[in-house]
């Protein structure tokens, strides 16, 4: 990064601080305690069928 210039004084420099530690992003927190596990319960695919059974 580079340096500003003309130097800013204390009280601006400590503004520069503080306006860059509330507008920078945080790292989103993860909730770990989901379950991400994919269901198929419900599908159509899932569903018994009418079709007879293959014999091939």
């Amino acid at each position: 990064m580079g340096t500003i210039r003309p130097s800013p004084s204390d009280e601006e420099a400590a503004a520069i601080a503080t306006a860059i530690e509330l507008l920078w992003p945080r790292p989103a927190v993860m909730n770990e305690t989901s379950n991400s596990n994919w269901r198929f319960s419900g599908r159509w695919w899932d569903e018994p069928s009418d079709w007879p059974p293959r014999t091939y």
